[in-house]
């Protein structure tokens, strides 16, 4: 968005297609949004059978269903701009979890279902179907990007990556208190230091790879960053392989964990869910490559 909106003017809508409700939930507990924009349509708090015409389209959630491609297709030809926003809309995200084969057979053969609406494919994003002006990556995007990507504020500039914004000190080879761990910590496992760099004390965090943005609130409170913001811009247009090898040497300079244990913990089950979109912003399967001028 160029500048702000005409007050006569800021009419804004969220759609929701299959995700969790997080996004608009962190949107909502933002404030700053009420008094210079009038929020038209967004079924978790107004009652509306359809979206108006509207300034700003923020969409969140994957496109899994039918009825998901419907309302996107529909809502669109209505906005202005639109918003890819939380990691759902950009890449998938929680709903994604439903390609699995396992998941797929168990829905399509439960007994007695009506009216429920068909499954395509696969889940995908929304810049699949639709134009996207902007993207708002996050699980959910805190309420200070949400209002960034409303208002555009001149004073408003993110960090790289979430390193940047941890606070916490890296310790270096020789520092007394650098005790190079020989393997990684689960992430339940432990007592975190206050203070001390998560990868330094053994926890797979992937802040140094990950854009900046959203001030760090899990690092700070000693959760390793799982890359929800998605790839710094450095990243954003590389191979996966790039960005893997990136990953892996952060760790080779800080601990002497094994590297063949680093790339496992890396593709395991509970970093999947938001590393894969790293490799997801190159495009592929007929969707052209996301530009790092559009992405928040």
């Amino acid at each position: 968005m160029q500048g702000r909106l005409d007050q006569e003017t800021n009419r804004f809508a969220v759609l929701q297609l299959s995700g969790c409700a997080g996004c608009e939930v962190s949107l909502l507990n933002a404030e700053a949004w009420v008094d210079r924009y009038r929020l038209v349509y967004m079924p978790l708090v107004i009652s509306a059978y359809d979206v108006p015409e509207v300034d700003v389209l923020l969409v969140s959630g994957g496109v899994r269903t039918d009825e998901d491609l419907y309302n996107l297709r529909r809502a669109v030809r209505r906005a202005h701009q639109v918003v890819a926003v939380g990691t759902c809309a950009i890449s998938g995200g929680v709903a994604s979890l439903g390609d699995r084969d396992e998941v797929r057979e168990l829905f399509l053969t439960g007994e007695g279902r009506r009216h429920v609406p068909r499954l395509l494919p696969r889940c995908r994003p929304i810049d699949a179907f639709v134009n996207v002006d902007r993207y708002l990556p996050g699980c959910p995007p805190t309420p200070e990007l949400f209002m960034a990507v409303l208002f555009n504020p001149p004073d408003f500039k993110p960090s790289k990556i979430v390193c940047q914004e941890c606070g916490r000190k890296k310790l270096q080879r020789g520092d007394p208190h650098d005790v190079r761990p020989t393997h990684l910590v689960g992430f339940q496992r432990g007592e975190v230091l206050p203070g001390v760099c998560l990868i330094n004390q053994g926890y797979l965090c992937i802040g140094s790879s990950t854009r900046g943005g959203c001030r760090a609130p899990c690092p700070r409170a000693g959760h390793p960053c799982v890359g929800c913001r998605g790839p710094s811009d450095v990243l954003i247009e590389k191979e996966s392989s790039v960005w893997f090898e990136s990953i892996g040497r952060v760790f080779a300079a800080m601990t002497d964990v094994p590297a063949e244990e680093v790339a496992t913990a890396l593709r395991s089950p509970q970093l999947a869910l938001f590393l894969f979109q790293f490799s997801d912003y190159a495009g592929g399967q007929g969707r052209p490559p996301r530009p790092k001028e559009k992405v928040l």
